[in-house]
């Protein structure tokens, strides 16, 4: 049984560190992969803001489930933990006897991440660790991981590994709680979901150039599955429940329990 927690607030009000997202704003001869470096760390926070439909509710929705599921000093783990809002938001809403650990592979996003979380880290255990999501690294008597936006960057190689270890390092009756940008298996409704997202971003501020640059970029960096394709995969390892608690077109959160 979940224990009594008090009611969270209405809206969780995400704290933003950085300049507004100009990266694409002038033209360029030859667009480079998306990297997660200085130059994307300093507008990261507004990037997503503008980028992801809904982002400060998913983020409510996932903080929400977060606190359901933390039980009994298991610790909270946030894969690709980019600067840090997701952890910052769950501050407010779990006992702080649950310890934090974020990991992300850009020691720049880390840097933001102690910023934000410097309050946070007074009075609970934060571990932040610059480690490749590919790569090795522990997870340990976790009671929630969380990834937001994070998976879709794991190459498909590594991902079946990777949900592996995950399942490992959850306690039972833990969860694993995915944000992910997805496509869709019907060539026609992918086309209308994605001009429907850029239409989304036109409606946020960005230029044509800016969509089309960004879109380039991505192209080699961001793999998407279909909800079908990450619910496969993550009953395959392990998990017993597997549902979807968002939805807006080609974005989804994705939670599952062990």
């Amino acid at each position: 049984m979940m224990p009594n927690l008090p009611t969270p607030p209405a809206t969780i009000n995400l704290t933003k560190i950085g300049a507004a997202d100009r990266l694409f704003d002038t033209p360029q001869a030859l667009v480079t992969d998306f990297a997660f470096n200085a130059a994307t760390v300093a507008v990261f926070d507004d990037m997503v803001d503008r980028s992801v439909p809904y982002y400060q509710e998913i983020q409510r929705m996932a903080c929400e489930l977060a606190a359901e599921f933390s039980t009994g000093g298991g610790a909270i783990y946030d894969l690709g933990c980019s600067t840090g809002t997701t952890l910052a938001a769950l501050d407010r809403l779990v006992e702080p006897g649950i310890p934090f650990v974020g990991v992300d592979n850009s020691a720049e996003m880390l840097d933001t991440a102690r910023e934000k979380l410097g309050e946070a880290a007074a009075i609970r255990r934060v571990d932040l660790i610059n480690a490749d999501l590919q790569g090795p690294f522990a997870i340990e008597d976790a009671s929630v991981v969380m990834m937001v936006l994070a998976l879709m960057f794991v190459r498909p190689l590594h991902r079946e590994r990777l949900m592996k270890r995950i399942y490992n390092g959850l306690r039972r009756e833990g969860c694993l709680i995915l944000v992910e940008k997805i496509t869709i298996g019907d060539t026609l409704l992918n086309r209308l979901f994605i001009k429907n997202y850029y239409d989304y971003k036109r409606r946020h501020g960005y230029s044509e150039m800016e969509i089309s640059q960004k879109r380039e970029a991505l192209e080699n960096v961001l793999i998407p599955y279909r909800f079908e394709e990450n619910a496969t995969l993550l009953r395959e390892v392990g998990f017993r429940q597997v549902d979807q608690f968002f939805r807006w077109y080609n974005f989804a959160g994705i939670v599952a329990v062990k």
